[in-house]
């Protein structure tokens, strides 16, 4: 079996997926058992490579990616593991078909992920924050390299923080999601600062005006929230 930096440093290298075929959900299909989980997120010209268990957070990085003939390149925006890799460009090729991806790593390594069941809706998208009530005013938020952004894609959801300038990783957490009615629901499964929170369901209120997200209820501490998120550009 592999150790977890052998399969970690691989799934690495097959970061950049982003194209409406290839946009959504993807779950990694290790060549043995295992209680580690891949979960590979592609929307907006943006991905995320998350690994965790039923009983930890294991790691996470990601960022901006480009698709051409059969080629993915991303460059890499944020690491829990490895600051160095921001910044950092990388190339590796790729054949779909339906909803089986396999990725050819340098070498000849072979990855293979099957697309999660999910559907779109209104929320699908990559978002960040870009307004926050405080003290009962409301405080926009400038783009900078200080920034905080969620990924939704094929019914499933991720938040990270980062600072792209300082390669910085301030926190991630993520799982499955629901919007109906007005409501959005985040379902956790993996969650760095504070694992207790694994399990835990959380709702809110939600709609899309204008292009911008509203979104209201309280976080996973119980603390009352009022943002508002943009898609990015």
């Amino acid at each position: 079996m592999k150790t977890f930096l052998t399969a970690f440093l691989s799934i690495l290298l097959t970061a950049g997926y982003a194209q409406s075929g290839l946009n959504g959900a993807w779950v990694h299909i290790p060549d043995a058992p295992s209680d580690t989980t891949a979960i590979l997120l592609i929307q907006d010209d943006y991905f995320s490579v998350t690994h965790f268990t039923p009983t930890a957070f294991v790691g996470t990085f990601g960022g901006s990616t480009k698709i051409g003939e059969g080629k993915m390149t991303s460059t890499y925006e944020f690491s829990s593991k490895n600051k160095e890799m921001v910044g950092q460009p990388n190339d590796v090729t790729y054949q779909q078909n339906g909803d089986q991806l396999a990725v050819t790593l340098p070498g000849g390594i072979v990855l293979h992920w099957k697309r999660a069941p999910g559907s779109g809706n209104d929320l699908a998208g990559t978002w960040r924050i870009t307004g926050r009530m405080n003290e009962g005013k409301f405080s926009e938020m400038k783009p900078g390299p200080r920034k905080t952004l969620k990924v939704l894609t094929g019914g499933r959801f991720q938040w990270i923080a980062m600072n792209t300038e300082t390669k910085e990783f301030f926190g991630t957490g993520g799982g499955t999601y629901t919007f109906e009615n007005g409501k959005y629901t985040e379902n956790i499964e993996f969650f760095s600062r504070d694992n207790n929170r694994v399990g835990k369901a959380v709702q809110f209120d939600a709609k899309v005006e204008e292009g911008k997200w509203h979104h209201s209820g309280k976080s996973t501490a119980g603390e009352p929230l009022n943002e508002i998120w943009s898609r990015i550009k």
